[in-house]
């Protein structure tokens, strides 16, 4: 090595040079702050920006490409858009496919990716059409999903019938993507009859997710601990189904004892789902066993709650829920950006972070000027 070269460290990380391409199928940027249709900050020429017609023709063709763009356009932070998406999703609204959504947490590592590629996979095979909004925790680097899931997926996602759209949780709590709801309308409008919610399982507030869905799954492994199976009886409560996933080879006997330990514990709880007892079940997601049979109750679920009313008062509740949230979200917005609280709001902050000012202080001040500012 000459001495006008720089010597390499052996442990340092090199990054490579990226290709100028872009996500679902808009415009390539190297910039972090683009939103869909290469709104801002593109390094790249500017792909045409899709009319509401087109967007709502293409996902109802069932379009792959177009609907990933119109799942970007949903989820882009841009003003700009916002009127674009909400265009679209009116017109769709009525174009929406009955479907059932199921949404599935549990511990990391208990296998809910590979539970879903089996399940999709066989429901695909019945002739099913599967879409998975796989929830992942958010890069604070990028913003991006982190871990990746058409890469665990891989033969799911090659499947014509199936549809995965990883998306970052934003830092939500619980790791329920603020524009979750939206991404299943979009689902439902494309033809996809089964929607599975795949999230974090971190079990800080998998509440969210059972707000949007239709049947909630958790899956836990034996022998992990009880302080890792923990999400406990918060999550329990809100289950339909409790699946002891990996009951195969060496696990298969811990398994089931961890079954027949929830079977005793759910007995005593009250059910998720008035008129449905909730149970726990076997499965090895990486043979398959118990997949199908998992699926069966599924189906009995629909049909008892459908028969009930349940089914349909609770997906009432949910559009109502819905509503809320985006009125919670838009004032959230209006009082944050409003100037008298842009002025404001830091010097509070710091005010309570040195322990000058109590908190409920801080925020009666900061809604007092909000008040005074809606009045000029």
């Amino acid at each position: 090595m000459k001495d006008d070269q720089p010597k390499q460290n052996p442990s340092a990380l090199h990054v490579r040079k990226g290709v100028d391409g872009g996500h679902d199928g808009l415009p390539g940027t190297r910039s972090r702050g683009v939103d869909a249709d290469g709104a801002s900050g593109s390094s790249s020429p500017r792909r045409r920006q899709l009319s509401v017609q087109e967007y709502v023709d293409g996902v109802r063709s069932g379009d792959r490409v177009l609907l990933a763009r119109a799942i970007t356009l949903i989820e882009s932070g841009s003003a700009e858009h916002r009127d674009l998406a909400s265009e679209v999703l009116t017109a769709l609204l009525p174009h929406r496919r009955p479907s059932v959504r199921v949404g599935i947490t549990g511990v990391p590592g208990a296998g809910k990716s590979t539970l879903i590629e089996s399940l999709g996979g066989a429901l695909t095979a019945d002739g099913h059409k599967v879409a998975v909004t796989a929830v992942d925790p958010s890069s604070s680097v990028t913003g991006g999903s982190i871990l990746g899931d058409k890469t665990r997926m891989e033969k799911l996602a090659a499947d014509p019938n199936a549809f995965i759209r990883p998306s970052p949780s934003g830092g939500t709590l619980g790791g329920v993507a603020r524009k979750t709801r939206e991404t299943v309308l979009l689902f439902e409008a494309a033809g996809y009859d089964v929607i599975l919610v795949e999230t974090v399982g971190v079990g800080q507030s998998e509440v969210l997710v059972r707000s949007m869905v239709d049947f909630f799954l958790l899956v836990l492994i034996a022998g992990a601990g009880d302080d890792l199976q923990g999400i406990k009886k918060g999550v329990v409560e809100i289950a339909d189904a409790i699946l002891i996933n990996k009951a195969d080879g060496a696990g298969t006997q811990a398994a089931r004892r961890a079954r027949a330990e929830f079977e005793h514990v759910l007995h005593y709880l009250r059910p998720a789902t008035e008129g449905w007892r909730t149970r726990a079940f076997n499965t090895s997601a990486r043979t398959g066993e118990g997949v199908e049979e998992f699926w069966q109750v599924v189906q009995k679920y629909v049909a008892v709650t459908r028969k009930s009313g349940i089914f349909a008062a609770r997906r009432a509740e949910q559009e109502r829920q819905w509503v809320r949230s985006l009125v919670q979200e838009g004032l959230d917005e209006l009082f944050r950006n409003h100037p008298a609280i842009r002025d404001t709001l830091p010097a509070l902050e710091e005010q309570v972070a040195r322990g000058e000012l109590p908190a409920t202080a801080a925020a009666a001040r900061l809604l007092a000027a909000f008040r005074e500012g809606l009045k000029d």
